[in-house]
């Protein structure tokens, strides 16, 4: 589907997020603004950009991306929580905020939030209480002296900034046909732009530590083998100067490197992005608000705190699953792209929060949903069309185990 030639509405029906965008007993909803049609948008350029280089237009994925973990996990829509269970939008004294516990710490974390020992089953439901009895700046600033994922909606900061910043060095050390990638990333957005990336051609190999490794490995495997497939695989000591050492070479020796750590992890390995783009070798960077924040955050508080969020009665429902994350690593690969045809080096730094917003409009073509023989319609002035399921493309391969490739990558490394 080509983003330039379907209406913003159409492509969101065809991605499988509008599936999981609603509450489970109601329609699907559409989300405001154009995710998925940029996400088109995106993944035509990429596809062009891949030809202008190499001569040969790479079979890439559709907007079906959106919906590819839900199908391969099998969620469904659950507003107002989101699909994973791990996000919700709450009520402040005055205002809303959006808030992650995806993860056990997160959870343990709840007390000192609230200031109260968790009195439900549901953890929840002590988050609520303390929302409810805050203010927006209150609620905000302790999330972030926590460090938990979560923000006002919508975020104070969601216009201050590009969502892709690019600072050009000098000459590109490199033309290879096969270009080096190094993936240092994890999860969703920046392994999914490495996979773009790989079907243009690209060699990726991804670098993960030993003792930190990427935490989809422990989500369901289907989704990490369809993300990294292909990929070589390295495992590195972070804590050991000779593997420190080992990563650095690897990067003077890449094409372009893809990061998704906040600036100061590795700076604390003596690495610096922009002494590595001074070097020639790019440098593309996904973080939760650029390079210059600290802040966490996830794909659906990102989302939500970029506005992509539905009026329902007294709540607001987050749009797909984790809509920042594909949404990113979409347009992450599209700037990768680009850099590799570029004729200088880049430092490419990507906002999750302002990408998002920038697809973010207040209103959607009007429509109507309605269900017919068990299948969910759209009828808008472009037409009546389908809630696409989620679907996931099936994996050649399953991917390599954790330094899989150390022999052929490291061997001849001092």
């Amino acid at each position: 589907m080509n983003g330039s030639e379907v209406s913003p509405l159409r492509a969101w029906a065809a991605s499988g997020a509008m599936a999981l965008t609603g509450r489970p007993d109601g329609p699907p909803r559409a989300a405001p603004g154009r995710p998925a049609a940029r996400v088109a948008e995106a993944l035509n350029r990429v596809g062009e950009l891949t030809r202008v280089r190499t001569g040969t237009r790479p079979a890439l994925p559709g907007v079906e991306i959106l919906g590819e973990r839900a199908a391969i996990a099998g969620l469904t829509r659950r507003g107002p929580m989101s699909c994973g269970g791990a996000f919700r939008v709450l009520r402040t004294a005055d205002g809303r905020v959006g808030l992650s516990l995806p993860r056990a710490e997160d959870l343990e974390l709840i007390p000192a939030l609230t200031e109260c020992a968790a009195q439900e089953a549901d953890p929840w439901e002590t988050v609520q209480r303390w929302a409810r009895r805050t203010t927006t700046s209150e609620a905000t600033q302790r999330i972030a002296l926590l460090g938990l994922a979560g923000s006002a909606i919508p975020a104070p900061e969601v216009n201050s900034r590009a969502g892709v910043e690019i600072t050009e060095f000098g000459p590109r050390r490199h033309g290879r046909e096969h270009p080096i990638v190094i993936d240092l990333t994890a999860l969703w957005a920046g392994p999914l732009c490495a996979h773009l990336l790989g079907l243009g051609g690209a060699r990726v190999i991804k670098v993960e530590s030993i003792s930190r490794p990427d935490g989809a490995r422990f989500g369901p495997p289907a989704f990490f083998d369809l993300l990294h497939h292909g990929h070589a695989m390295v495992g590195l000591d972070f804590h050991d100067p000779r593997d420190i050492d080992r990563l650095r070479t690897l990067i003077a020796n890449a094409d372009l490197v893809l990061e998704a750590s906040r600036a100061r992890a590795l700076r604390q390995l003596g690495i610096d992005a922009t002494a590595c783009a001074t070097a020639g070798t790019s440098w593309l960077s996904i973080t939760a608000r650029g390079r210059t924040s600290n802040t966490v955050g996830f794909g659906d508080d990102i989302a939500a705190a970029a506005g992509l969020v539905v009026p329902d009665a007294d709540d607001l429902l987050p749009c797909g699953d984790a809509l920042a994350d594909p949404l990113t690593g979409a347009c992450a690969a599209e700037a990768a792209t680009r850099a590799l045809t570029a004729e200088t080096t880049q430092l490419i730094d990507i906002s999750m929060l302002h990408l998002t917003a920038e697809t973010t409009t207040p209103t959607t073509e009007p429509h109507t949903v309605h269900r017919r023989d068990n299948t969910w319609l759209v009828e808008s002035d472009t037409g009546t069309y389908p809630v696409a399921t989620p679907t996931a493309r099936p994996t050649p391969t399953p991917a390599k185990p954790l330094g899989a490739d150390n022999p052929t990558y490291l061997s001849a490394l001092p």
